[in-house]
Protein backbone atom coordinates (compact mmCIF):
# COMPACT_ATOMS: atom_id res chain seq x y z
CA UNK A 1 0.00 0.00 0.00
CA UNK A 2 1.03 3.87 -0.31
CA UNK A 3 2.18 5.28 2.70
CA UNK A 4 0.81 8.74 2.84
CA UNK A 5 2.11 12.30 4.02
CA UNK A 6 -0.42 14.81 4.17
CA UNK A 7 -1.80 15.95 0.79
CA UNK A 8 -2.37 19.20 0.75
CA UNK A 9 -5.00 20.87 -1.88
CA UNK A 10 -4.00 20.37 -5.58
CA UNK A 11 -3.79 23.18 -8.16
CA UNK A 12 -4.79 21.14 -11.36
CA UNK A 13 -1.51 19.03 -11.21
CA UNK A 14 -0.58 16.40 -14.03
CA UNK A 15 1.54 13.84 -13.30
CA UNK A 16 5.67 12.80 -14.88
CA UNK A 17 6.89 8.91 -13.81
CA UNK A 18 10.07 7.56 -14.85
CA UNK A 19 11.53 3.54 -13.45
CA UNK A 20 14.65 2.53 -13.08
CA UNK A 21 15.39 -0.45 -15.46
CA UNK A 22 13.93 -1.72 -18.59
CA UNK A 23 12.90 1.45 -19.41
CA UNK A 24 15.50 3.87 -18.64
CA UNK A 25 18.48 3.60 -21.25
CA UNK A 26 21.69 5.97 -19.98
CA UNK A 27 19.88 6.81 -16.94
CA UNK A 28 17.81 8.81 -19.22
CA UNK A 29 14.24 9.07 -17.50
CA UNK A 30 15.45 8.46 -13.89
CA UNK A 31 17.99 11.22 -14.23
CA UNK A 32 15.34 13.95 -15.50
CA UNK A 33 13.20 12.99 -13.12
CA UNK A 34 15.73 13.63 -10.38
CA UNK A 35 16.78 16.74 -12.44
CA UNK A 36 13.02 18.12 -11.92
CA UNK A 37 12.95 17.04 -7.67
CA UNK A 38 16.01 19.18 -7.24
CA UNK A 39 15.25 21.99 -9.72
CA UNK A 40 11.55 22.47 -8.75
CA UNK A 41 12.30 21.73 -4.95
CA UNK A 42 9.87 18.68 -4.69
CA UNK A 43 9.03 17.61 -1.36
CA UNK A 44 8.37 13.71 -0.38
CA UNK A 45 4.64 12.93 -0.78
CA UNK A 46 4.05 9.29 -0.65
CA UNK A 47 5.96 5.76 -1.01
CA UNK A 48 5.28 2.21 -1.65
CA UNK A 49 5.61 -0.57 0.24
CA UNK A 50 8.75 -2.47 -1.47
CA UNK A 51 7.71 -5.75 0.04
CA UNK A 52 5.08 -5.85 -1.94
CA UNK A 53 6.94 -5.26 -5.27
CA UNK A 54 10.88 -5.57 -5.43
CA UNK A 55 13.05 -8.89 -5.12
CA UNK A 56 15.56 -7.06 -2.84
CA UNK A 57 18.16 -9.45 -4.59
CA UNK A 58 17.69 -8.19 -7.55
CA UNK A 59 17.46 -4.44 -5.66
CA UNK A 60 19.21 -4.41 -2.59
CA UNK A 61 18.95 -2.28 0.20
CA UNK A 62 21.04 0.16 0.95
CA UNK A 63 22.81 1.67 4.23
CA UNK A 64 23.05 4.94 4.35
CA UNK A 65 24.79 7.08 7.08
CA UNK A 66 23.31 10.81 8.17
CA UNK A 67 25.06 12.46 10.89
CA UNK A 68 26.66 9.36 12.42
CA UNK A 69 23.52 7.14 13.02
CA UNK A 70 23.35 4.71 9.96
CA UNK A 71 20.04 3.23 8.31
CA UNK A 72 18.59 0.78 5.76
CA UNK A 73 17.21 2.30 2.93
CA UNK A 74 14.60 0.26 0.55
CA UNK A 75 14.50 0.51 -3.25
CA UNK A 76 11.30 1.43 -3.95
CA UNK A 77 8.90 3.91 -5.79
CA UNK A 78 8.69 6.89 -4.38
CA UNK A 79 6.02 10.20 -4.68
CA UNK A 80 7.21 13.85 -4.97
CA UNK A 81 5.15 17.06 -4.84
CA UNK A 82 6.46 20.24 -6.76
CA UNK A 83 4.40 23.56 -6.32
CA UNK A 84 7.02 25.87 -7.32
CA UNK A 85 7.16 25.09 -10.87
CA UNK A 86 6.78 27.52 -14.18
CA UNK A 87 3.68 25.55 -15.57
CA UNK A 88 1.41 27.34 -13.11
CA UNK A 89 -0.27 24.19 -11.83
CA UNK A 90 1.34 21.57 -9.13
CA UNK A 91 3.59 18.77 -10.90
CA UNK A 92 3.60 15.11 -9.14
CA UNK A 93 6.74 13.48 -9.76
CA UNK A 94 7.42 9.76 -9.69
CA UNK A 95 10.33 8.27 -9.14
CA UNK A 96 9.99 4.48 -9.40
CA UNK A 97 12.18 1.34 -9.78
CA UNK A 98 10.44 -1.07 -12.41
CA UNK A 99 9.09 -3.59 -9.97
CA UNK A 100 10.15 -7.10 -9.65
CA UNK A 101 6.17 -8.70 -9.29
CA UNK A 102 2.49 -7.78 -9.49
CA UNK A 103 2.87 -5.12 -11.78
CA UNK A 104 -0.77 -4.82 -12.16
CA UNK A 105 -1.22 -4.32 -8.56
CA UNK A 106 1.58 -1.52 -8.70
CA UNK A 107 -0.21 0.06 -11.20
CA UNK A 108 -3.63 0.30 -9.87
CA UNK A 109 -2.45 1.62 -6.88
CA UNK A 110 -0.62 4.29 -8.94
CA UNK A 111 -3.41 5.24 -10.72
CA UNK A 112 -5.84 5.21 -7.71
CA UNK A 113 -3.05 7.90 -5.80
CA UNK A 114 -3.49 9.76 -9.24
CA UNK A 115 -7.32 8.97 -9.59
CA UNK A 116 -7.44 10.49 -6.17
CA UNK A 117 -5.55 13.67 -6.41
CA UNK A 118 -7.78 14.32 -9.52
CA UNK A 119 -4.25 14.58 -11.95
CA UNK A 120 -5.12 15.84 -15.14
CA UNK A 121 -2.36 14.33 -17.18
CA UNK A 122 -0.03 11.44 -17.17
CA UNK A 123 3.53 11.62 -18.68
CA UNK A 124 5.84 9.05 -18.83
CA UNK A 125 9.23 9.21 -19.83
CA UNK A 126 11.82 6.39 -21.39
CA UNK A 127 15.32 5.93 -22.61
CA UNK A 128 15.67 2.84 -25.38
CA UNK A 129 18.74 1.98 -27.12
CA UNK A 130 18.75 3.20 -30.86
CA UNK A 131 20.88 3.17 -34.04
CA UNK A 132 21.77 7.08 -33.85
CA UNK A 133 24.91 9.00 -33.84
CA UNK A 134 26.17 10.34 -30.47
CA UNK A 135 27.47 13.25 -32.38
CA UNK A 136 23.87 14.49 -33.45
CA UNK A 137 20.89 15.92 -31.76
CA UNK A 138 19.40 12.95 -29.09
CA UNK A 139 16.23 12.25 -30.97
CA UNK A 140 12.40 12.28 -28.67
CA UNK A 141 9.96 10.87 -29.66
CA UNK A 142 6.20 12.00 -28.06
CA UNK A 143 3.22 9.78 -28.16
CA UNK A 144 -0.27 9.43 -27.03
CA UNK A 145 -3.36 7.58 -27.01
CA UNK A 146 -5.17 9.98 -26.25
CA UNK A 147 -6.95 11.65 -29.89
CA UNK A 148 -7.63 15.52 -28.49
CA UNK A 149 -3.64 15.43 -26.56
CA UNK A 150 -2.33 14.46 -30.13
CA UNK A 151 -4.15 17.18 -31.41
CA UNK A 152 -3.06 19.66 -28.74
CA UNK A 153 0.25 18.96 -28.46
CA UNK A 154 0.95 17.89 -32.03
CA UNK A 155 2.54 14.45 -31.53
CA UNK A 156 1.84 10.79 -33.14
CA UNK A 157 -0.10 7.58 -31.95
CA UNK A 158 2.10 5.19 -30.31
CA UNK A 159 2.40 2.17 -33.07
CA UNK A 160 4.78 0.19 -31.43
CA UNK A 161 4.21 -3.44 -30.56
CA UNK A 162 5.83 -5.80 -28.86
CA UNK A 163 7.72 -6.15 -25.46
CA UNK A 164 6.85 -3.58 -22.83
CA UNK A 165 7.94 -2.16 -19.75
CA UNK A 166 6.14 -0.41 -16.61
CA UNK A 167 6.63 2.52 -18.30
CA UNK A 168 3.72 1.00 -21.05
CA UNK A 169 1.26 -0.61 -18.42
CA UNK A 170 1.09 2.74 -16.63
CA UNK A 171 0.82 4.71 -19.97
CA UNK A 172 -2.17 1.78 -20.72
CA UNK A 173 -4.24 1.91 -17.53
CA UNK A 174 -4.17 5.86 -17.58
CA UNK A 175 -5.94 5.71 -21.18
CA UNK A 176 -8.03 3.13 -19.86
CA UNK A 177 -8.75 5.32 -17.20
CA UNK A 178 -9.11 7.66 -19.67
CA UNK A 179 -6.79 10.11 -18.45
CA UNK A 180 -4.30 11.70 -21.09
CA UNK A 181 -1.46 10.63 -21.61
CA UNK A 182 1.83 11.95 -23.09
CA UNK A 183 4.94 9.46 -23.42
CA UNK A 184 8.44 11.03 -24.15
CA UNK A 185 11.25 8.38 -25.09
CA UNK A 186 14.87 9.57 -26.06
CA UNK A 187 16.84 7.50 -27.76
CA UNK A 188 20.34 6.64 -26.77
CA UNK A 189 22.97 5.60 -29.27
CA UNK A 190 23.50 1.38 -28.82
CA UNK A 191 26.99 1.80 -28.22
CA UNK A 192 27.02 4.15 -25.95
CA UNK A 193 24.32 3.13 -23.24
CA UNK A 194 26.76 1.77 -20.99
CA UNK A 195 26.77 4.04 -18.22
CA UNK A 196 24.23 7.66 -17.90
CA UNK A 197 23.78 9.86 -20.91
CA UNK A 198 23.47 13.20 -20.01
CA UNK A 199 22.80 14.48 -23.70
CA UNK A 200 20.06 12.29 -23.96
CA UNK A 201 18.86 13.80 -20.12
CA UNK A 202 18.94 17.15 -21.72
CA UNK A 203 16.77 16.37 -24.72
CA UNK A 204 14.41 14.89 -22.80
CA UNK A 205 14.29 17.90 -20.87
CA UNK A 206 13.81 20.46 -23.77
CA UNK A 207 11.46 18.31 -25.28
CA UNK A 208 9.35 19.13 -22.12
CA UNK A 209 9.99 22.27 -21.88
CA UNK A 210 8.91 22.82 -25.39
CA UNK A 211 5.45 20.46 -24.63
CA UNK A 212 4.84 23.07 -21.53
CA UNK A 213 6.04 26.05 -23.04
CA UNK A 214 7.59 26.78 -20.16
CA UNK A 215 11.81 27.04 -19.00
CA UNK A 216 12.95 24.47 -16.13
CA UNK A 217 16.63 25.05 -16.29
CA UNK A 218 19.48 22.51 -17.19
CA UNK A 219 22.18 23.38 -14.34
CA UNK A 220 25.14 21.87 -15.22
CA UNK A 221 23.71 19.84 -17.74
CA UNK A 222 25.14 21.17 -20.94
CA UNK A 223 28.13 20.61 -19.41
CA UNK A 224 27.59 17.25 -18.73
CA UNK A 225 26.28 16.76 -22.37
CA UNK A 226 29.86 18.35 -24.10
CA UNK A 227 31.70 16.02 -21.62
CA UNK A 228 29.99 12.93 -22.57
CA UNK A 229 29.99 13.28 -26.00
CA UNK A 230 33.62 13.62 -26.08
CA UNK A 231 34.43 11.12 -24.09
CA UNK A 232 32.38 8.99 -26.96
CA UNK A 233 34.28 10.87 -29.54
CA UNK A 234 37.83 9.78 -27.70
CA UNK A 235 36.10 6.05 -27.52
CA UNK A 236 35.50 6.23 -31.40
CA UNK A 237 38.67 7.74 -32.48
CA UNK A 238 40.50 4.59 -30.49
CA UNK A 239 38.42 2.02 -32.34
CA UNK A 240 37.98 2.34 -36.17
CA UNK A 241 35.07 0.33 -36.35
CA UNK A 242 33.39 2.13 -34.14
CA UNK A 243 34.58 5.36 -35.92
CA UNK A 244 32.93 3.83 -39.53
CA UNK A 245 29.97 2.85 -37.64
CA UNK A 246 28.89 6.31 -36.34
CA UNK A 247 30.37 7.72 -39.83
CA UNK A 248 27.62 5.39 -41.36
CA UNK A 249 24.89 6.52 -38.78
CA UNK A 250 25.83 10.23 -39.59
CA UNK A 251 25.00 9.87 -43.31
CA UNK A 252 21.63 8.04 -42.58
CA UNK A 253 20.45 10.50 -40.00
CA UNK A 254 21.69 13.20 -42.25
CA UNK A 255 19.80 11.78 -45.01
CA UNK A 256 16.52 11.36 -43.15
CA UNK A 257 16.57 15.00 -41.94
CA UNK A 258 17.04 16.70 -45.36
CA UNK A 259 14.03 18.83 -46.32
CA UNK A 260 13.57 17.24 -49.77
CA UNK A 261 13.37 13.81 -48.00
CA UNK A 262 10.40 14.93 -45.44
CA UNK A 263 6.78 13.61 -46.10
CA UNK A 264 5.41 17.03 -46.70
CA UNK A 265 8.20 18.17 -49.18
CA UNK A 266 7.57 14.83 -51.38
CA UNK A 267 3.83 15.78 -51.07
CA UNK A 268 4.74 19.15 -52.33
CA UNK A 269 6.83 17.86 -54.82
CA UNK A 270 4.08 15.37 -55.91
CA UNK A 271 1.70 18.42 -56.31
CA UNK A 272 4.52 20.13 -58.77
CA UNK A 273 4.38 17.04 -61.07
CA UNK A 274 0.83 16.86 -60.91
CA UNK A 275 0.40 20.59 -62.02
CA UNK A 276 2.94 20.33 -64.58
CA UNK A 277 1.43 17.31 -66.15
CA UNK A 278 -1.87 19.18 -66.15
CA UNK A 279 -0.26 21.44 -68.33
CA UNK A 280 1.74 19.42 -70.58
CA UNK A 281 -1.48 17.91 -71.50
Amino acid sequence: MIEFEDVPLLRDPIMIAAFEGWNDAGETASATVTHLIETWSATPLAALDPELYYDFQVNRPRISSDGGRREIVWPTTRIFLAQETPLDRDVILVQGIEPSMKWRSFTEELMDFATSCEVGMIITLGGLLADVPHTRPIPVTVTSEHEETRQRYDVEPNRYEGPTGIVGVLTDAAHQAEVPTLSCWAAVPHYAGAGPSPKATLALLTRLEALFDALIGHADLQEQARAWEHGVDELAASDDEVADYVHSLEQTQDTTELPEASGDAIAREFEKYLRRRDTDE
